[in-house]
């Protein structure tokens, strides 16, 4: 990937919209918002689906993030798309043809990490085409 952009981001809204119990499985929908400081400056609101096994452990979940603000000096706004299993990984993309704004024609991935205190931080490696 062309750039490189690193910086946190602390979620405002963690909302349980609806929950549904199944045999061996917990379905959740949830509405998440976030506000992101670094070089991407800025909020998101997440739309996501998960599930959790028969001891309430999340299993696997994806959603879709609507971020809009500024990313290196660049406005806009693009949406990523989520999907993790387990512990074992988790994949983040930006959405191809999503870009708006100064960030038409953005591409990459998001790497998020949490530290034990459960600070988010990010690294966003792009490309604008």
């Amino acid at each position: 990937m062309g750039f490189k952009a690193a910086g946190s981001f602390e979620l405002t809204t963690f909302e349980q919209v609806e929950a549904e119990e199944r045999e061996g499985a917990s379905f959740g929908r949830i509405s998440i918002a976030k506000v992101f400081t670094g070089a991407l400056s800025g909020t998101s609101e997440v739309r996501m689906l998960s599930v959790g096994g028969p001891d309430g452990a999340p299993a696997s979940y994806v959603a879709v993030e609507h971020v809009t603000g500024e990313l290196d000096g660049r406005k806009g706004s693009f949406v990523l798309q989520h999907a993790a299993w387990d512990a074992s990984g988790t994949t983040i993309r930006v959405v191809p043809g999503t870009g708006a704004g100064e960030l038409a024609g953005i591409t990459g991935e998001f790497h998020l990490s949490i530290d034990e205190s459960g600070a988010h931080t990010f690294v966003l490696e792009y490309e604008l085409g």
